[in-house]
C-alpha cells in the first residue's frame, strides 16, 4: 500500500520586515498592520538621530528626523511604539548600536509596564559597533568603551534576560561596502571574537559557553547565489571551529551560527526598478536553500527602495515572497539539498582558507579594534574595483550597463508611487518631545544621570542605571550626551589615503584635464567633499574621493557627521574650486537649503555644488532651482563621468581663466 503522508516540514524561519518612520504612533501602525499579515517577528529600525544618541531637536537631527526610521526620544515614543503589541509574545529585532544600552532600556521599561515577565522577553539588539566604524558610521564613542558597553549589555542580559541575544554581528554593511565574501567572513568573525574576549571577563567561566550561544549574526546575502550560499555554509564551518578551539565550547547547541538575513540591497537598482524583485528572490533562496546553513531570520528590502521610502503594499510584496517560499514549496521538506556536491565543497573550502588568511592578519595587528583602519581602507579598495568592474562592463547589471533599453514602468507612476515623510513629522516629534520635558520630574531625571554618569566613570555596568534613567524619563540627548562625556567622542578613518592608487587604467583624458584646468589656476584643483547630516552611508563619498584623487586632484574629505557649518568653513579654508556632498537619508532639501545660504552669505556663492543621494527627481529640480550645479542618484554609476563634470564646472568658473 503506498504511504500518501506528506513529508514533515521544519518551521519556517522568522518572516521580518525592517521598518520605521515618521512617528511612533505611525510606526506602531505599521508593524499592528504587518503583523496581521502573516509576519512573525518585528525589526525595528530607528531614525538616524537615536541611533547616534541625539534629540529630535539637536541641530545636527535637523532634516533627519524620522527619515529612515523611527524616532525614539524617550519612554513615551517607545510606549507608542509598542501600543497594543504584547511584547512577551513578541520576537523583535532592533537594528541599533551605538544606542543599545539606552534602546534596550526603554524596551525593557515598557515591556515592565506591560506586566511582562522580563526574564521571557525574546529578541535581539544589533549592538555591533565596530562595523559602524568599517561601514556605516552610527557611531558615537571611541572603539575601547564601545566594546565596553556591547559587553555591559551582554553580561546584564545573561541574568536578566537569558533568551535574548544580546549582539548581532553585522556583515550586512561590510558587503553593502564592497567588502568580498573572503572579508565580510573574516571581518564579521573578528568582530565576534573581540567582544568574546571582552566578555569572558565580565561571566563566570561555568556561564561562558551559553554566553557563546547568544550571540547571533546579520548577514548579506547578494546576487552571485552558489558564492553566497557556500559564504553562509563557510560561516557555520568557520564559527563551529572558533567556538571549539578558540574558546572550548564543548556543546553543540552553543556553536551553532544563529544568523538573520537582510538581502542585499547595494545591488538594487533606479533603473528599471522592477527588476530588483527577480534580484530578491534569487538572494533568498542563497540562505533558504540549504538547511544546514539556513537562516533562522529573513527580512527582504522592497523592489523600490533605490527609489525612496517603500510604501506598506511594497512591503507587503516582500513578505508575501517569503510566505510563498515557505508555506507552497516543498523546501522544508527535504534535508541538505547541497551536501557532497564538489563543486560546494570546493567553493566553501576556497572562501574559509580566504578567511583565515584574513582572520590571522587581524589577529596579528592585535584583533578587530586595532585593525580598525586596516579593515576600513581594505573595504574602500574592494568596493572601488567593485564600482571600476561595473563602469568597464566586466560586471554585468542588467538594465543598467547591459539591456538598457526599457518601456516605462507602471509601478512608479501616478501619485503616491513613491512614499515621502511629511516635512510637518519632525516638528511635530518636537512638539511632544518638548511637552515630555516639561512635565517630568525634572529633579528625578538629573539624579538618574547622574547615577549613570557615576557608572560609566567607574567601569560598573551600564545597564541598570540606563534602565532607571528610562523610567525617571531622560531622553535619548540626555543618555548620550552622558556618554559622550565619559568616553569622548571619536572620528573613524575614512579609508580614503592621500596616496593615489594604482588603478590608472581610463583616468588618463581626466588626469590631462585635470592639469590643464589647474595650471590655469595656478595651483591643483580643489575639491571638497562633505557628508552633512547624520547619514553614515560613507561609500559612495569614499569612491568619489578616492576617483579624485587618483585623477590628479586635492581633496579635503574629512568623514561624515558634519554640519554645514563644518562643511562651509571647510570651503572657505581650502579655497575649494568644487564642492561634492553625499546624502543618502532623504534629508537633501533641509541641509541643502541651509548649505547654500550659508556659502551666500560667506561669499563663495560662485563655488560649484553637486550633490549625490537617493533623490527623486523633483527634488533634483528643486536643488538645481536653489542653486546646486549637479545631482547624481544611484543611475550615475559612471564615476568617471562624474570626474569629467567636475573638471568642467570648474573650467566654466570665471576664476579658472585668471
Amino acid at each position: 500500500m503506498t504511504d500518501t503522508s506528506l513529508p514533515a516540514r521544519d518551521a519556517p524561519w522568522l518572516f521580518r520586515t525592517y521598518a520605521g518612520h515618521s512617528t511612533a504612533q505611525a510606526s506602531n501602525a505599521l508593524y499592528r498592520n504587518n503583523l496581521s499579515k502573516g509576519q512573525t517577528g518585528l525589526s525595528v529600525a530607528f531614525d538616524l538621530p537615536t541611533q547616534t544618541g541625539y534629540d529630535s531637536d539637536h541641530e545636527l537631527a535637523r532634516g533627519e528626523v524620522g527619515k529612515v526610521g523611527v524616532p525614539v526620544a524617550h519612554l513615551g515614543d517607545m510606549r507608542t511604539l509598542f501600543d497594543a503589541i504584547p511584547l512577551e509574545q513578541m520576537n523583535t529585532s532592533m537594528t541599533i548600536n551605538a544606542t543599545a544600552p539606552w534602546l534596550l532600556a526603554l524596551y525593557v521599561a515598557v515591556a515592565e509596564e506591560q506586566g511582562a515577565d522580563v526574564s521571557r522577553l525574546q529578541g535581539t539588539v544589533q549592538n555591533d559597533i565596530i562595523k559602524e566604524y568599517l561601514s556605516r558610521g552610527t557611531y558615537v564613542c571611541p572603539p575601547r568603551p564601545s566594546l565596553r558597553m556591547i559587553t555591559d549589555v551582554a553580561a546584564w542580559t545573561r541574568s536578566e534576560m537569558p533568551r535574548w541575544n544580546p549582539m548581532n554581528i553585522c556583515s550586512y554593511h561590510l558587503q553593502e561596502a564592497g567588502a568580498t565574501p573572503e572579508q565580510e567572513l573574516a571581518f564579521a568573525l573578528a568582530t565576534a571574537t573581540a567582544v568574546l574576549d571582552d566578555l569572558r571577563g565580565k561571566v563566570d567561566a561555568a556561564d561562558f559557553p551559553q554566553m557563546v550561544g547568544r550571540i547571533s549574526f546579520f548577514v548579506n546575502a547578494g546576487i552571485r547565489f552558489v558564492t553566497e550560499m557556500c559564504k553562509m555554509r563557510a560561516f557555520t564551518e568557520l564559527w563551529d571551529e572558533i567556538c571549539r578551539e578558540r574558546y572550548g565550547v564543548e556543546e553543540e547547541k552553543y556553536r551553532r551560527f544563529r544568523y538573520g538575513v537582510q538581502v542585499n540591497s547595494l545591488g538594487l537598482t533606479e533603473q528599471q526598478p522592477e527588476n530588483n524583485v527577480y534580484r530578491i528572490l534569487i538572494e533568498m533562496l542563497a540562505v533558504t536553500l540549504s538547511k544546514n546553513a539556513r537562516a533562522r531570520a529573513v527580512q527582504l528590502p522592497a523592489w523600490n527602495e533605490a527609489l525612496g521610502l517603500p510604501r506598506p503594499w511594497d512591503q507587503q510584496w516582500s513578505l508575501r515572497m517569503q510566505q510563498v517560499m515557505a508555506y507552497e514549496t516543498d523546501l522544508l521538506e527535504y534535508a541538505d539539498l547541497f551536501d557532497g556536491n564538489p563543486a560546494v565543497a570546493a567553493k566553501v573550502a576556497e572562501l574559509k582558507e580566504g578567511a583565515r588568511a584574513e582572520l590571522a592578519l587581524i589577529d596579528g595587528m592585535g584583533g578587530a579594534v586595532d585593525a580598525i583602519e586596516y579593515m576600513k581602507g581594505r573595504l574602500v579598495d574592494a568596493n572601488g574595483a567593485r564600482i571600476a568592474r561595473i563602469e568597464g562592463g566586466e560586471t554585468v547589471v542588467v538594465g543598467v550597463n547591459r539591456y538598457t533599453t526599457t518601456e516605462p514602468s507602471p509601478l512608479t507612476t501616478g501619485e503616491g508611487a513613491i512614499m515621502v515623510v511629511d516635512p510637518a513629522v519632525e516638528a511635530d516629534q518636537i512638539g511632544r518631545l518638548e511637552a515630555w520635558r516639561a512635565a517630568r520630574d525634572a529633579a528625578a531625571v538629573q539624579a538618574a544621570l547622574e547615577d549613570l554618569r557615576a557608572a560609566a566613570r567607574s567601569g560598573a555596568n551600564i545597564m541598570p542605571p540606563s534602565i532607571a534613567a528610562a523610567k525617571a524619563g531622560a531622553t535619548t540627548g540626555e543618555w548620550g550626551d552622558v556618554v559622550r562625556a565619559a568616553f569622548g567622542e571619536y572620528r573613524a578613518p575614512t579609508g580614503v589615503s592621500s596616496a593615489p592608487s594604482n588603478r590608472t587604467e581610463g583616468l588618463e583624458p581626466i588626469r590631462e584635464a585635470v592639469d590643464a584646468v589647474s595650471a590655469r589656476l595656478g595651483r591643483r584643483l580643489k575639491f571638497v567633499v562633505g557628508k552633512p547630516g547624520l547619514d553614515g552611508h560613507s561609500n559612495g563619498a569614499e569612491q568619489i574621493a578616492a576617483r579624485a584623487r587618483d585623477c590628479g586632484m586635492d581633496i579635503h574629505y574629512e568623514g561624515i557627521r558634519l554640519t554645514p557649518a563644518e562643511i562651509v568653513a571647510a570651503v572657505r579654508e581650502q579655497d575649494a574650486h568644487v564642492v561634492g556632498l553625499s546624502i543618502l537619508s532623504g534629508s537633501h532639501m533641509p541641509l541643502m537649503e541651509e548649505l547654500t545660504r550659508r556659502m551666500r552669505a560667506e561669499g563663495l556663492g560662485h563655488v560649484p555644488v553637486i550633490v549625490g543621494g537617493i533623490i527623486p527627481e523633483d527634488d533634483a529640480d528643486r536643488l538645481r532651482a536653489m542653486g546646486v550645479a549637479a545631482v547624481y542618484t544611484p543611475k550615475d554609476f559612471e564615476i568617471n563621468r562624474i570626474m569629467m563634470d567636475i573638471v568642467g564646472l570648474v573650467d566654466a568658473q570665471p576664476a579658472a581663466a585668471e
